[in-house]
């Protein structure tokens, strides 16, 4: 299935929301260099070509117009999405030319992304520039999911699904860690991905007691544990799933006891999901579950992240995190047990807030 992207008018309302809450904020300007809110508000390049380059930024004006700043590289794709008189080049001495025409674009201070912009960045505009940081005033935005998303989040976690459910045919005896996470990688692009949407993890044996362990040269065996935690991007949006396997027909007590363990947390969190639950409670609906078995210490990380045109986006379920669920929100609920001594087990859903609790993503592949 191919997918248009989103009309003009989507961004346009989406800069609108923005604008009200800059004037709530007192801002009149805003600089966004961050990648994935730059693609929200215009549609223009989800990524940037590497992570010490910048493919371009927008000026968002209270009293508008809205300008996107690019190199020559981009013209061509800026001009399908954006007016030609709204866009501005920059070339050779970029910072010296984002300056100018900056200064003379908007007369004041401009906010900007302060977890986004690099301090070398932040150093050459400030030369002759009033900037003011400024975080959230985007993702406030992102982290409620427009009918549209939360459509695409279905289906690229349906795509997820596909793959984890071909895995066991995939995870045989002789097999590495990296020839698995290649060929998981192969299904998702199968399936409709356009790629990755983070470093694939593929664990065997005491290796899953990492949560990030890398692939690398282990081997499965006859009887062993596998620990697969991918994601893919399908439409624009991410996708982002755990399963720990048994290749073979003998799993051991502790394997069978911390994957029922793992499970029913998680099932226990998705059940009290719902609005008005805060962050550090859905957390403790996993951890007190632990805690009844005595194995709570083994839980070392949290509960779960917001998800969308990035992998990891607020919220975060930890028992530190601040707010509450609301309507639109997408999160992952993910617990995990982790011991280094034979391995880790981790299981992980992906879930919409509705109005009355919450929906698995990704049921119907």
């Amino acid at each position: 299935m191919s997918f248009e992207p989103f009309a003009p008018a989507v961004y346009q309302n989406r800069r609108e929301k923005l604008r009200a809450r800059m004037r709530q904020a007192g801002h009149k300007a805003l600089l966004v260099s961050h990648a994935a809110n730059r693609f929200y508000l215009s549609g223009f390049e989800l990524s940037d070509s590497q992570c010490n380059e910048s493919s371009g930024m927008l000026l968002i004006r209270v009293d508008g117009p809205d300008k996107l700043l690019t190199d020559p590289r981009f013209l061509d794709a800026a001009r399908r999405l954006w007016p030609e008189d709204d866009i501005f080049i920059y070339a050779g001495q970029r910072f010296a030319q984002i300056r100018e025409f900056l200064s003379k674009t908007h007369s004041g201070p401009i906010a900007f992304e302060s977890r986004a912009m690099s301090v070398d960045t932040h150093g050459h505009l400030r030369e002759s520039l009033d900037l003011a940081p400024t975080h959230g005033l985007v993702e406030e935005l992102r982290r409620f999911k427009e009918p549209e998303e939360l459509k695409r989040l279905e289906l690229s976690c349906a795509v997820n699904e596909r793959v984890m459910r071909a895995a066991p045919d995939v995870l045989l005896p002789g097999r590495s860690e990296g020839e698995i996470a290649w060929r998981l990688e192969q299904l998702f692009r199968d399936f409709g991905a356009t790629e990755l949407a983070f470093s694939p993890i593929v664990a065997v044996d005491a290796n899953a007691a990492l949560p990030h362990a890398e692939p690398g040269r282990d081997v499965v065996k006859d009887e062993c544990m596998v620990l697969v935690d991918m994601g893919g991007r399908y439409a624009e949006y991410n996708s982002d799933q755990t399963r720990t396997f048994w290749v073979g027909n003998r799993p051991p007590d502790h394997f069978r006891k911390a994957l029922e363990l793992t499970q029913q947390a998680q099932a226990k969190a998705i059940k009290a999901i719902r609005p008005g639950l805060t962050f550090a409670e859905a957390y403790q609906a996993a951890r007190g579950y632990f805690e009844r078995f005595g194995v709570e210490k083994a839980f070392t990380h949290a509960l779960g992240h917001g998800i969308g045109l990035e992998t990891h986006e607020f919220p975060s379920l930890s028992p530190v995190a601040q707010g509450t669920l609301e309507p639109g929100m997408v999160v992952t609920v993910e617990p995990g047990l982790y011991y280094p001594e034979w391995g880790g087990i981790r299981w992980e859903h992906m879930v919409a807030v509705t109005e009355d609790g919450c929906r698995i993503l990704g049921q119907g592949a």
